[in-house]
């Protein structure tokens, strides 16, 4: 198998997605994740430490979706 198949089959399968309404979605989520960031930014404990790993974990991710719409976009 070429090396490089694998990798366009995997963007092939995730992109398959309504890209119009996804922006909103993208957008949406990204907020939520900065609105409950800010909620924790003075809190502590073991708890809050994971929970901040994990929204670092979602913007990540998310950033990393937009990015791979943009190239999958015609107009990129």
């Amino acid at each position: 198998m070429d090396p490089s198949e694998w990798r366009a089959k995997y963007r092939t399968a995730l992109l398959k997605i309504n890209t119009p309404a996804i922006e909103k979605e993208l957008s949406d989520a990204e907020e939520a994740i900065v609105a409950r960031t800010r909620d924790l930014y003075q809190k502590t404990g073991p708890d809050v430490e994971v929970e901040r790993d994990a929204l670092d974990d979602a913007m990540y991710a998310l950033h990393a979706l937009r990015n791979a719409l943009k190239q999958k976009s015609p107009s990129a």
